[in-house]
């Protein structure tokens, strides 16, 4: 104990979280982790969701830049992984990059992880609704039933339904959440499987004009993709491998604290990596990368490519499944991606970087119950906000959620070399997790994002053309959030000032002071 009765701790020594929050510790082993992670990041959802729009900028190359937006995934999850080992805390990204880089860097790098969390709730619910009326209209043989979510009222609506069974879930606690992802990950990962099977076996056969025969050069990043095309494209495979990091935010509730959200986490973002190239390859040989028909660069089926592919690639009624394994994976994702969020919002409120209340915690079901209630509901606000202005809500919110992304996984994993400099070079070991990984994966998601925010200002970078005050969408959108985190964060800082002044939550490498 320091003379002041503050604890001193130092970032070299394995401890537990600096500061008790109440949640439900020694509730989460391996597989667990590794389920809540492939959950969050939804692989039927984010398919259906990425491979139209990865086409429609790179053609044939969806493999390579599936793997190219896998790198910097990968690379930064190492740096999470030497943070958790370190400071297993629930506030994550925000707590990590504040002990980095101080608390006005820090405070930007939890909004933004809480803001682009709760932007993406709003597009799981969406593309819940969506298939959730075409299950209904595929089931019962009636197109106008499987057309009602293109009514503006009813798709609004039953979003804000979802949205509130997601929320009720949520609230009730992480072990009702695992249990529950268990059966929807496994049918997911199970049906996408039988997709792929499907598309393979048919791809080039006499009922397939479009098909393409299988060829290496799609693992080829040097030939027939521009720059800017290669950039686009990476936006959009980052995005697809994001929420991963969902098993570390449940850091505090794993067992081993330490070491199983490190291990969860990228055993999630290999078992992604690989149920992604298969399904991709799988629907480029049975499609092909057409602008018109079942072609995967055709803009008409590119916000939703499984909704035109599953009838004539698995027949009725198996085509069912795959509506019912995309409506699992929305559903699955809306409820474990509360954790992130709700989470960071703790660990920011527990360090009064945030109002107190938000560091409640539900005496019977150990969540943190009111910023559960508050993400669903600021969800629902910005859908519908959204869904109102822009035609294209989809397609914008992925392609700016892509940019915040970059912005906040980039910041950490660059934190993590600022963090450990001291100990950069002791070891090999260090060398390659703490320095080489961490630092390549954070330049290269940051890359992306000056790329990204440049060609973004741009009204037809989306293919809308649609312009707020001149600039595009996506640029006004992605930026706009961040911008607005500045404002907030000064707000915050008038009103509790002790975080700002490093009285909380210490930027000091080696220690962390915490107030008794």
């Amino acid at each position: 104990m320091s003379t002041d009765g503050s604890e001193q701790v130092s970032a070299q020594g394995h401890h537990h979280p600096q500061q008790e929050k109440g949640l439900a510790s020694g509730s989460v082993g391996l597989l667990g982790g590794t389920i809540l992670g492939i959950s969050s990041v939804a692989p039927a959802y984010t398919l259906t969701a990425t491979i139209g729009l990865v086409a429609a900028v790179a053609g044939v190359k969806i493999p390579i830049i599936f793997i190219a937006g896998f790198i910097p995934m990968f690379f930064a999850a190492y740096a999470y992984r030497e943070f958790n080992r370190v400071d297993p805390d629930c506030g994550t990204s925000f707590t990590w990059t504040t002990r980095a880089f101080g608390p006005y860097v820090g405070w930007l790098g939890g909004w933004v992880a809480i803001l682009a969390t709760i932007i993406v709730l709003a597009n799981l619910a969406a593309i819940g609704v969506q298939f959730f009326y075409q299950l209904l209209g595929s089931i019962f043989n009636n197109p106008d039933l499987g057309d009602l979510w293109t009514n503006k009222l009813v798709n609004v609506g039953t979003c804000l339904a979802f949205l509130a069974m997601a929320t009720a879930v949520a609230y009730r606690g992480i072990t009702t959440t695992e249990k529950v992802q268990f059966v929807l990950v496994f049918f997911q990962l199970a049906v996408l499987l039988l997709f792929a099977v499907m598309a393979f076996t048919q791809a080039g056969g006499p009922d397939d004009p479009d098909g393409l025969a299988f060829s290496w050069d799609w693992f080829n990043p040097f030939t027939g993709l521009t720059l800017s095309a290669f950039v686009a494209g990476l936006g959009a495979s980052i995005f697809s491998f994001w929420g991963w990091d969902t098993a570390l935010t449940v850091n505090e509730e794993s067992k081993d604290s330490d070491k199983t959200p490190g291990r969860a986490a990228l055993l999630c973002v290999v078992s992604i990596l690989l149920t992604y190239l298969l399904v991709s390859i799988s629907a480029l040989m049975y499609a092909g990368d057409g602008t018109e028909g079942l072609g995967l660069g055709n803009e008409e089926i590119s916000d939703n490519v499984f909704g035109a592919l599953a009838e004539p690639v698995m027949g009725s009624p198996w085509s069912n499944l795959l509506f019912l394994a995309v409506l699992a994976s929305s559903a699955a994702s809306l409820m474990t991606t509360f954790l992130p969020t709700t989470r960071t919002m703790l660990g920011m409120a527990t360090y009064r970087a945030l109002p107190a209340r938000f560091a409640s915690i539900h005496p019977r079901f150990k969540t943190p119950g009111f910023n559960t209630i508050v993400a669903g509901c600021i969800a629902g606000a910005f859908y519908t906000a959204l869904y109102l202005v822009s035609e294209a809500v989809l397609t914008d919110t992925i392609l700016s959620l892509g940019l915040m992304i970059c912005f906040y996984y980039g910041l950490t994993a660059i934190g993590c070399v600022w963090f450990f400099r001291a100990e950069l070079f002791t070891s090999f070991n260090n060398v390659i997790f703490k320095f080489l990984l961490p630092l390549v994966g954070g330049l290269g998601l940051w890359f992306v994002f000056f790329v990204t925010l440049k060609d973004s200002a741009d009204p037809d970078y989306d293919g809308t053309g649609v312009s707020i005050f001149g600039l595009g969408v996506v640029f006004v959108l992605g930026l706009g959030m961040i911008l607005l985190g500045v404002v907030v964060m000064l707000i915050m800082r008038a009103r509790q000032p002790a975080f700002f002044q490093g009285k909380t939550l210490n930027r000091n490498t080696q220690t962390l002071i915490i107030p008794e």
